[in-house]
C-alpha cells in the first residue's frame, strides 16, 4: 500500500475522463414524495463550494546535466553559462477561511517551494495567490489573496466529531473543477502514516483523489471540520480510505502563521522510548502502555516539573499514551508556552505533573556563510521530537523563495543528511563546507517522500 499526496493527475485521464460517454438518464427522482421532500445536500452545498477553491502552482527547478557543466561542451555548442531551468507545475485545492482579509487554508505540499501560485475561484476568476507561511510538520499552509465578493467557511470544533458522523468532501480532483463526495468518519486521531512529522488525521470514506489536497471536509452544517490531505492507495487511486488535517489542527497553525510566519512549538524537554517487555518486567509494570523517560533536559520544562529518568508517561491532558510516538506527536502539536498535565507512574505509583511547554531553543547557522549557493538558507539542529523518532542529520529551518537553493529543490523542513559522499550529523559537520567548495554542491535531503539529491550550482 501506498500513501499518496493529492496533486493533480494527469492530462490524458482527465482527457480519458471528458471523453467518456455520458450515460443518458430517462427518469429521475421526484421532488416530493407523501407531501414530504427528499433530503438533498444541494442547499448546503451552495453555501460551501464557493469557499472552495483550485490552486495551481508553478516551481522553477535548475536542471542539473554532467555535459552542460562541461565548460568544453559549453563552449563547442556555442551555450552561455545561465543557469537552465524547468518549470513544474501542479494543481490542488484550497479553503476560504477569512472573507475580509483573503486567507486561504491550504497543504504545504501544495504550494510549499512555489515561485507562482494562481488561486481559481469558483466564478471562474484568476487571483494571485501570495504565501503566508508553510508548516511541513503538520503539511498546513496559508495563501492570501485579494478579490472582493469573497465567501468563506465557518470553523467547527473538530474535536465534536465522532466516528460515523456524516462528512462531504469537496475539491478539485483532476483539475476537471469543483466536485462533490459524501460518507462518513471511519476513525479519528490516526497517526504513524508517513509525510508529515505530526498527525492526528480525520480518516474518511468520502471518495478523495488527485488534486483534493487543501480542499474542505465539511459536516451536514457546511461547517469545515478538515483539510483533505492524503490517501491510503495500494495502486493510486481512491479505495475509500482518505486523511485529513483536523480543524483544530490546521486553525492553530494558521493562526501562527499569519501573526509570525513560522510556528514555534512547545517542548517538554525529555527523551522517551517505548516499553518493551523487559522493560515492563524490569520496572514492575502490569502492561507496556505508555512511554519512559530516559532523558531529562537540564533546565527544560520536563526538569522544572520534577520528571526523572524511569518515569513512566501513561497519559497527557488526560488522553492516555500507548508509546513514545504517541508523546512525541501530542507534544509538537501544541503551541509552546501551552500547559499539560501528564500522568506520571514512578515506583508503582501514579501522580499527576504539570508543566508548560517551552519553546526549545536550537542553534541555527546561516548557509550563505558556508558558501554564496547557500544564500538564502537557514540550518538548525534537529528538534528533541525529530531526534527521538531516530533521525540524523540536520535540518532545513528555512530557505528563502528564488534563492538558488529554493530553485534546486530544497525546502523548509528537509533533513540534510549527506553532502557529497560525506555524512552529515551536526551544524559542525556542515561548516566543513567552507573549506572544500566542491564545484557542484550536492545534498543528500530526507522528506517526506523518501532520500533525494539536490544540486545546487
Amino acid at each position: 500500500m501506498r500513501l499518496r499526496f493529492l496533486r493533480s493527475a494527469t492530462a490524458l485521464f482527465a482527457l480519458a475522463l471528458i471523453a467518456a460517454p455520458t450515460m443518458r438518464v430517462h427518469a429521475s427522482l421526484p421532488p416530493v414524495v407523501d407531501g414530504q421532500p427528499l433530503p438533498s445536500l444541494a442547499p448546503m452545498l451552495q453555501k460551501v463550494t464557493p469557499a472552495v477553491v483550485n490552486i495551481s502552482t508553478k516551481t522553477r527547478v535548475r536542471v542539473s546535466n554532467p555535459f552542460f557543466d562541461d565548460p568544453v561542451f559549453r563552449q563547442f555548442f556555442g551555450l552561455n553559462g545561465s543557469p537552465r531551468e524547468q518549470v513544474e507545475q501542479s494543481l490542488g485545492s484550497g479553503v476560504i477561511v477569512d472573507a475580509s482579509k483573503g486567507y486561504i487554508l491550504t497543504n504545504n505540499h501544495v504550494v510549499g517551494g512555489a515561485d507562482d501560485i494562481t488561486v481559481t475561484l469558483q466564478d471562474g476568476r484568476n487571483v494571485k495567490g501570495t504565501l503566508v507561511g508553510t508548516d511541513p510538520a503538520t503539511d498546513v499552509a496559508v495563501v492570501k489573496i485579494t478579490a472582493d465578493r469573497l465567501q468563506a467557511l465557518p470553523i467547527a470544533d473538530s474535536t465534536a466529531l465522532r466516528v460515523g458522523d456524516f462528512v462531504v468532501a469537496v475539491g478539485d480532483p483532476f483539475g476537471l473543477g469543483q466536485t462533490v463526495t459524501s460518507g462518513i468518519i471511519s476513525a479519528l486521531g490516526r497517526s504513524g502514516l508517513g509525510g508529515s512529522s505530526f498527525q492526528n488525521f480525520i480518516q474518511t470514506d468520502a471518495s478523495i483523489n488527485p488534486g483534493n489536497s487543501g480542499g474542505a471536509l465539511v459536516n451536514l452544517r457546511g461547517e469545515l471540520v478538515g483539510i483533505n490531505t492524503m490517501i491510503l492507495s495500494p495502486s493510486g487511486g481512491n479505495v475509500g480510505i482518505g486523511f485529513a488535517i483536523p480543524t483544530n489542527i490546521a486553525s492553530g497553525v494558521m493562526t501562527q502563521l499569519i501573526a509570525h510566519g513560522k510556528v514555534s512549538r512547545g517542548n517538554l524537554g525529555v527523551q522517551t522510548q517505548d516499553i518493551t517487555p523487559n522493560i515492563a518486567k524490569l520496572l514492575g509494570l502490569k502492561d507496556d502502555n505508555g512511554a519512559v523517560v530516559t532523558r531529562v533536559m537540564p533546565g527544560s520544562a520536563a526538569d522544572h516539573a520534577g520528571l526523572q529518568v524511569g518515569d513512566v508517561l501513561t497519559a497527557i491532558n488526560g488522553t492516555p499514551l500507548e508509546n513514545a510516538d504517541q508523546l512525541n506527536n501530542a507534544e509538537g502539536l501544541l503551541p509552546a508556552n501551552s500547559t499539560v498535565t501528564l500522568s506520571v507512574l514512578r515506583n508503582g505509583a501514579t501522580r499527576q505533573v504539570t508543566a508548560q511547554l517551552a519553546p526549545e531553543k536550537l542553534a541555527t547557522l546561516d548557509g550563505g556563510t558556508l558558501d554564496p549557493r547557500l544564500v538564502g538558507v537557514t540550518f538548525s539542529d534537529l528538534s528533541s521530537q525529530q531526534a527521538s523518532q531516530g533521525m540524523a542529520g540536520i535540518a532545513v529551518a528555512s530557505v528563502n523563495a528564488g534563492s538558488r537553493a529554493a530553485q534546486a529543490g530544497l525546502s523548509s523542513g528537509d533533513v540534510i543528511v549527506g553532502v557529497g559522499n560525506r555524512r552529515i550529523t551536526s551544524l559542525r559537520d556542515l561548516q566543513g563546507l567552507a573549506a572544500a567548495r566542491p564545484r557542484q554542491l550536492v545534498l543528500l535531503v530526507a522528506t517526506s517522500d523518501g532520500l533525494n539529491y539536490v544540486v545546487i550550482q
